[in-house]
């Protein structure tokens, strides 16, 4: 949409509406916008009247993050009667959350073209980016019928997975009745790590038929090291040779997922 001096007609211009979103915990936000910079360096939010949500691939078309939060995750929430986008660019936003202060809250006020984040805590810093318009297109969700689920702690997954890239540049996740299995080898060496059925580390486990892929970990060292730090639980979906989906709740019923394609033999 552009907004600008309307020519056509005698009146005043159109003004765009000032939108305020603030997030109760600046720190959270930061992880969470340092989870998306794993796979973007620009994207849009969209804005909707239910929450803030993001969908976007990585350059290689390998991977896709989607994000979701609803308006309730929010302390303030603007009325939206239309989608709005909002670019960003994730390096410099990176930047400028890296001054977050343990209870500190955030808000971003959006006008016109220019975003001012503001960190409030004991004092108020707040600094001006501009948005950007990023050319995206509309994403729909993979269509991918998984045939294993496993619910397991992320701080597992995310030392599972950083064990496999001390030896290998590729990791394999299996599933079958019995258990979840992390497995990396190469000349350096062999890595596995299982999680059975029924440990207590597995908190969902549902095989309808057993799975086996193989990832890199170019990504997911990234993706789930970085997630581990705003959600303690991890859902691995699975089906053979497919596309492994992971999803992190974030607190207040949002949540950012990662759909990540698999080597071919």
């Amino acid at each position: 949409m552009y907004y600008g001096f309307n020519f056509l007609k005698s009146g005043p211009p159109y003004v765009m509406p000032k939108y305020v979103l603030t997030y109760m915990d600046a720190k959270e936000f930061a992880y969470i916008i340092d989870s998306l910079s794993v796979l973007v360096e620009e994207a849009s939010f969209v804005l909707r009247s239910d929450g803030l949500f993001l969908r976007a691939l990585d350059a290689s078309r390998t991977a896709m993050v989607d994000l979701s939060m609803p308006k309730e995750a929010f302390e303030e929430f603007p009325e939206v009667e239309e989608e709005v986008k909002l670019g960003f660019n994730f390096k410099d936003l990176k930047k400028l959350l890296r001054r977050v202060k343990k209870g500190d809250k955030i808000s971003l006020e959006i006008e016109e073209s220019r975003v001012k984040v503001k960190l409030v805590g004991k004092s108020v810093r707040s600094i001006t980016l501009p948005m950007i318009e990023v050319v995206s297109e509309e994403l729909p969700t993979p269509k991918v019928v998984f045939t294993a689920l496993v619910k397991t702690s992320s701080d597992v997954l995310a030392s599972a997975v950083k064990d496999a890239d001390a030896v290998a540049d590729e990791v394999k996740f299996e599933a079958n009745e019995d258990a979840f299995v992390i497995s990396a080898a190469s000349d350096k060496g062999e890595v596995e790590v299982r999680l059975d059925k029924g440990s207590e580390l597995v908190y969902e486990f549902d095989v309808k038929e057993p799975a086996s892929a193989r990832y890199s970990l170019e990504y997911l060292v990234d993706i789930v090291g970085k997630a581990s730090k705003i959600s303690d639980i991890a859902t691995v979906e699975l089906a053979t040779a497919k596309p492994v989906l992971l999803t992190f709740d974030i607190p207040a019923g949002g949540r950012i997922a990662y759909y990540v394609a698999p080597r071919v033999e």
